[in-house]
């Protein structure tokens, strides 16, 4: 026999039965750690990918709110300011204290720019969110009638309550320069 015959007549030797078995085993086995390789890979990328967002919103919020606590503490100086021109007996009308209104009126001009706003309060439904309840006083039940301390949000977020004064719900008295026991009945 030549070797050309070996190589014709010569078939491929059959593995047993059990060889291919166990191959067949060990190859499922092996996609089955592969899949879940896989899926622990998505998963990762998946929380990664998460952890990215999170870390630029906090970062965003904290720029945002950087200047929060300064404003807070440039809060009494423009009460102070709103207040003395607020007081009954102020001369409204000298130089000087127009120089002072101005001013008041820039650095209130300033922390707008920078997202502070007032909080509407005075005739608004009493909402604990925005306000803070000091005491009752005559008027609609649940309305704010007075305003003690204007509170204020700094970009969308309250840094300071208003103080206020809610209705009980009696009847307000009508206010008159006369006495009404002395008021006669007209013809």
């Amino acid at each position: 026999m030549t070797q050309e015959d070996q190589t014709v007549n010569s078939e491929p030797e059959k593995a047993p039965v059990e060889d291919i078995e166990a191959l067949k085993k060990a190859l499922e086995e092996e996609k089955a750690k592969s899949a879940a390789n896989l899926a622990g890979w998505q998963r990762a990328q998946a929380d990664f990918i998460n952890y990215k967002r999170r870390s630029e919103q906090e970062r965003e919020d904290t720029v945002k709110l950087a200047n929060s606590q300064l404003v807070l503490d440039l809060l009494p100086i423009l009460d102070d300011l709103e207040g003395a021109f607020a007081a009954p007996n102020h001369p409204h009308k000298s130089s000087w204290s127009e120089g002072i209104r101005m001013i008041g009126q820039k650095l209130r001009a300033i922390l707008e720019g920078y997202g502070l706003s007032p909080i509407k309060a005075l005739g608004e439904p009493f909402d604990p969110n925005f306000h803070e309840a000091v005491t009752q006083a005559k008027g609609e039940e649940g309305i704010v009638v007075g305003e003690l301390q204007r509170g204020y949000m700094f970009r969308d977020r309250v840094i300071r309550h208003s103080k206020v004064i809610v209705g009980n719900g009696e009847p307000e008295e009508p206010e008159s320069d006369q006495d009404t026991d002395s008021i006669q009945p007209q013809d």
